[in-house]
């Protein structure tokens, strides 16, 4: 209160006169705030922030004052906000620079912003990089593709057959026996129309795959000693053959089930050479069916020496379980340097069991060595070797007589 009065005594004692002494209004509130500034700091102790420094141009000649590591460089330009705080005396102090804690918090926040930022980033990377889910088609587009393009129901046997559960005879064994259901009811008609892509297939207990493995086609060199079935385990099969082939399915093939292969006809066991291995039954039964009348040559290393009579005998034919048999062709093969023994190109098209051997007994003569080299237009590669196999092309299927 003595302040504030001794103040306004000083004020009082002021005379102005328009004559003598003339302060501009602006000059006039300058020179008041300047003296009750000077009374209030002197008994409040009060500090005011300095004024902003103008920004200046960088200097790259100049060095850096302040570290890249240091908390104001973190903050970069912003606008100056005064802090009041409390000195070591207790009084409150204007200051120009924040306390430590807030430079913690606001590179806190800083880091948090970049982590998030990064986050983002990455996430819309792999957004980019996962393909697009297939577009949803309308219902009109839907019901023409079913229509048109989309495959039938087929018997509940073919489809566990091609799915690789069984042969289609022990898939039929599978469904009498109830061990199959489809859409949680057991069924016990093979001919069951079914759809694997709609209905829900359960064998023993385990799901049927929605997606059947692709169609496979192969060519296998049969060599000496292997039968061409694998119901009996104590006779090597060729389907052993191919372990190295279904063993390495996966990599080739993510995500499809392993083919159940089987072969296209037979050849005994004493029998070499071309022979089709497959999992599309309809295939099967295109080229093994005798309305096909596709030609199989034969090459027979014969015991002995052969005639004419021979070759006369062989051409006339036999017959095998109730019908007579006989060749397209018979031709004896020229010598050669490195085979003693003569060999006989016989070419037939029924194809009855072991027609070729009871053709060559009929006429007197002895098979030494046996083998299938051709079947319709696809010849057995010559440098195929013996357990091999080759997969086969559109062309070679064609020459099978098959339109895929």
């Amino acid at each position: 209160m003595a302040t504030i009065a001794a103040a306004a005594t000083a004020f009082t004692t002021l005379h102005f006169s328009r004559t003598s002494f003339i302060l501009p209004s602006r000059r006039l509130r300058t020179f008041v705030t300047s003296s009750f500034s000077s009374t209030i700091t002197a008994e409040f102790n009060i500090k005011f922030a300095p004024p902003k420094p103008k920004p200046q141009l960088p200097n790259p000649s100049a060095p850096d004052l302040d570290p890249p590591d240091s908390p104001t460089s973190e903050l970069g330009d912003q606008l100056f906000i005064p802090w009041i705080v409390r000195d070591e005396n207790g009084n409150l102090t204007l200051r120009s620079t924040p306390p430590e804690r807030f430079l913690k918090a606001m590179a806190h926040q800083n880091t948090q912003k970049k982590k998030k930022k990064d986050v983002k980033s990455a996430a819309n990377k792999v957004k980019q990089a996962t393909p697009s889910a297939e577009p949803k088609y309308s219902k009109a587009a839907r019901r023409f593709y079913n229509e048109r393009f989309r495959e039938p129901p087929q018997r509940l046997a073919k489809v566990l057959a091609a799915a690789g559960v069984a042969s289609r005879r022990s898939s039929e064994e599978l469904i009498f026996q109830g061990k199959v259901t489809v859409n949680g009811s057991v069924c016990n008609t093979p001919q069951t129309r079914v759809d694997p892509d709609r209905d829900v297939i359960y064998v023993n207990g385990n799901r049927l795959p929605k997606k059947l493995p692709p169609k496979v086609y192969l060519a296998l060199n049969k060599p000496k000693g292997y039968i061409c079935s694998a119901g009996e385990k104590e006779t090597k099969s060729v389907m052993c053959l191919f372990d190295d082939f279904m063993k390495s399915w996966s990599k080739r093939n993510p995500g499809l089930p392993r083919p159940r292969l089987f072969t296209v006809g037979r050849l005994d066991v004493a029998t070499t050479g071309l022979i089709i291995v497959t999992n599309d039954g309809e295939f099967a039964n295109k080229v093994s069916h005798p309305s096909s009348n596709l030609s199989k040559e034969y090459i027979a290393t014969i015991n002995g020496a052969v005639s004419k009579r021979h070759l006369f005998a062989i051409s006339e034919g036999t017959v095998i379980e109730g019908v007579h048999c006989t060749p397209d062709s018979v031709e004896l093969l020229p010598q050669q340097p490195d085979i003693s023994r003569p060999r006989l190109r016989i070419v037939v098209h029924e194809g009855r069991n072991h027609e070729v051997r009871e053709l060559v007994k009929n006429a007197g003569l002895q098979i030494h060595a046996l083998k299938r080299v051709r079947i319709g237009g696809f010849r057995l590669p010559s440098d195929l070797a013996l357990g091999k196999h080759v997969e086969l092309s559109s062309a070679n299927l064609r020459a099978l007589g098959w339109k895929s």
